[in-house]
């Protein structure tokens, strides 16, 4: 069996290397993947925004599935052009992928179908979101998100009225986040600890994954600008039966009747984004795919062939599968070129990763490349090191210890990770 696996992160080579642990021994390949990737499948030098070259590459290849793991190309439908060209994909289509492509679409669907979520309004106008923040009844902080997509980043948290002036103006006058920011959106500042939930859905059935929680500040005690991610344990210490319960009936499943109301099947995995309130769950964002770090935390937990589960999706069965996960906790650090989110200098010689693989934890790559047998950095979050154990606090040990062998000039990391 062939698979391709769209991007180049650390996500995307968690799904491989949990596509390489099917019974099947699939042939992987990657586009455009990276340094560490290319040891667990074949890369392919293209750009994962590049759909007409994805269905190419697929069709001349015979490929028997396409796994299409980042948000860009979800956006940009490549999912459907590998459906027209009669190839089997996972993913949302571009219509589905709304869900996070739009921050409006989503909250008006949330509003529509009475899905819990903060309080919010929209504006393409900075004069007329300035006037809505100056009223007497406005409360601070507030989030000002960009509409669209932004790597993860198109959140400010304003503590102030004046930080959210400066916020909308940077977002709707400087172009912030390009067209993304064109629109945005005010939300009430919801407080609570956070979670998140994926789940497999066919447009149909939804199975929720095992809960996990991501690390977006940059610095310790959820310090500085958000970041992509710097870590992610897995189970959440504040997700319970009871909440999951909840979660279940008032959000998980409604959000698919939701879609499939306006006439949109979503076939993927939904990322649910999740605050617990003291007046119960609310839904901060919907991601259309895998969350990032949180795959690597989550992934190594799963019990059940993936393959499986991805072709159950895709053929609309995924009430049949029986989806089993490991009972032992998992810790992912994130190590990442110093300046990151900013600016960072890539390039630098990566040494340790064998010793922290040999210590037992798995070394994802994210932003990673391989000359002469040797590691360097090419992005800002350059590797996520993953830990398991028995109870969070050996997974995190574990993590930590693996961590304490990889270095290169300017790395850094937060050192509380799933400590809080």
């Amino acid at each position: 069996m062939k698979i391709l696996v769209i991007g180049g992160g650390g996500r995307e080579h968690a799904i491989i290397k949990k596509l390489a642990e099917s019974d099947r021994k699939p042939e992987l390949f990657c586009a455009p993947g990276n340094g560490g990737i290319s040891r667990d499948a074949v890369c392919v030098p293209f750009k994962a925004t590049d759909c007409e070259a994805a269905v190419d590459f697929a069709v001349n290849n015979k490929i028997d599935m396409v796994v299409v793991a980042p948000d860009d190309p979800l956006s940009l439908g490549m999912v459907d052009m590998l459906e027209k060209a009669g190839i089997r994909a996972f993913g949302p289509v571009k219509d589905a992928a709304r869900l996070e492509s739009s921050k409006v679409f989503s909250k008006a669907l949330m509003k529509k179908y009475g899905i819990p979520t903060a309080a919010y309004e929209v504006f393409s106008d900075s004069e007329k979101a300035i006037s809505y923040l100056k009223r007497p009844e406005q409360r601070f902080p507030a989030v000002i998100k960009a509409d669209g997509l932004a790597l993860g980043k198109g959140v400010i948290i304003a503590a102030d009225l004046k930080e959210a002036c400066e916020a909308v103006r940077g977002m709707l006058e400087g172009g912030m986040f390009g067209k993304s920011g064109s629109r945005i959106v005010i939300e009430e500042f919801m407080t609570g600890p956070e979670a998140t939930v994926l789940a497999f859905t066919d447009g149909k059935t939804v199975k929720p994954m095992v809960s996990s929680q991501d690390h977006k500040r940059a610095y310790d005690g959820d310090k500085g600008p958000n970041t992509g991610g710097m870590g992610a344990i897995s189970p959440s210490r504040h997700y319970t039966d009871e909440i999951a319960d909840i979660c279940m009936n008032t959000i998980f499943k409604p959000t698919i009747d939701a879609l499939r109301a306006e006439g949109i099947k979503y076939k993927g995995v939904i990322y649910f984004g999740l605050m617990l309130t003291p007046e119960g769950p609310r839904v901060v964002e919907y991601n259309s795919r895998f969350g990032d770090p949180e795959a690597q935390c989550v992934l190594p937990r799963l019990d059940t062939d993936l393959i499986d589960i991805f072709e159950a999706v895709i053929d609309e069965r995924l009430d049949e599968i029986d989806i089993k996960w490991k009972p032992e906790a998992a810790c992912c650090v994130v190590i990442a070129s110093g300046g990151y989110p900013v600016k960072y200098t890539s390039g630098y010689e990566i040494t340790g990763i064998e010793n922290a693989e040999r210590c037992g934890t798995v070394v994802y790559h994210a932003g990673t490349k391989t000359e002469n047998g040797r590691f360097y950095t090419t992005g800002g979050r350059v590797l996520g090191v993953t830990g398991m154990g028995a109870c969070l606090e050996d997974a995190i040990k574990l993590a930590y210890k693996g961590v304490s062998e990889i270095s290169w000039t300017d790395s850094r990391y937060r050192s509380d990770i799933g400590l809080k």
